[in-house]
């Protein structure tokens, strides 16, 4: 099973394309290694540098819509060869969103109340973030709070990123 903790990267905008999270130049690549340095690369928004702002950050909050436009697995797969095996957001596009547990990462939904609060409370902090997949928690912690939140995960879900993606689970279970 993949790690599904550490430091925060807040994107604060709803529909991030595919295209913004890996350019569609780069689909050719034929390994995970070769998409690390662009993803992100096209996103634009305010004080945003995909060179810096992603370093060392494991965690992905974000708006609404994530993940729409084109279908591809290669934008789950620059998050996850960047370190990010957890996005969560008020909603994804469904393929997206399914090719993120066949990954075996996480794609977690939150209502856009409880993203208000991780954005007001936690956006610009030393933030860092731990999953706990077995009891739908997620814990938020910063310099001078910490807290619990929870989430809702299909078992099936679960089970692939337990098995570490659809390629494991299928291993294991035939």
């Amino acid at each position: 099973m993949k790690e599904f903790s550490g430091k925060v990267l807040f994107l604060d905008r709803s529909d991030i394309n595919t295209d913004e999270i890996i350019p569609a130049k780069y689909l050719t690549e034929i390994t995970k290694e070769a998409l690390q340095p662009y993803l992100l690369e096209d996103l634009t928004l305010n004080g945003f540098n995909n060179k810096e702002d992603i370093q060392n950050k494991t965690v992905l909050v974000t708006r609404a819509n994530f993940g729409c436009g084109s279908s591809r697995e290669h934008a789950p797969w620059a998050l996850e060869v960047n370190g990010i095996n957890v996005v969560i957001a008020e909603s994804f596009a469904r393929i997206f969103r399914q090719n993120m547990y066949n990954c075996g990462m996480l794609a977690i939904e939150l209502p856009a109340d409880k993203l208000e609060y991780l954005f007001e409370n936690y956006s610009g902090k030393d933030t860092s973030i731990t999953i706990d997949i077995d009891r739908n928690k997620i814990v938020v912690t910063s310099l001078d709070q910490s807290e619990e939140i929870d989430f809702q995960v299909g078992e099936f879900d679960k089970t692939l990123v337990k098995e570490g993606g659809w390629v494991g689970y299928a291993d294991s279970n035939y």
